[in-house]
């Protein structure tokens, strides 16, 4: 199996070197998206972004507009252990600096 891929690799290697690579008619490297006009795909992503936007924004202000459900206060469930007295130490907290000297 190791010998079958070492050898389809050596061929795909020495076809490589046999076939000259064509020189591009600008000088420069040619990229996939050099075919295509760059002014016209920018155009394009222009619009797709402005539209998303527009989209979005229109979507967010329809969903704000539609306001939302207000629910009763729940129930004192016995094991949220609400604390309804007063502190030993006083309204204040615990480690606040006190002045009452």
């Amino acid at each position: 199996m190791a010998s079958l891929a070492a050898r389809s690799g050596l061929r795909s290697l020495a076809a490589r070197a046999r076939a000259p690579a064509p020189a591009p008619a600008t000088g420069g490297r040619r990229m996939s998206s050099s075919a295509h006009d760059d002014a016209y795909e920018t155009a394009k992503w222009e619009k797709i972004t402005i539209m998303g936007a527009v989209t979005c924004t229109l979507l967010a202000a329809w969903n704000l507009s539609k306001g939302h459900p207000h629910f009763d206060e729940p129930p004192a469930y016995p094991y949220l252990h609400i604390r309804n007295k007063e502190f030993p130490w006083g309204p204040n907290g615990l480690f606040e600096v006190k002045h009452d000297h």
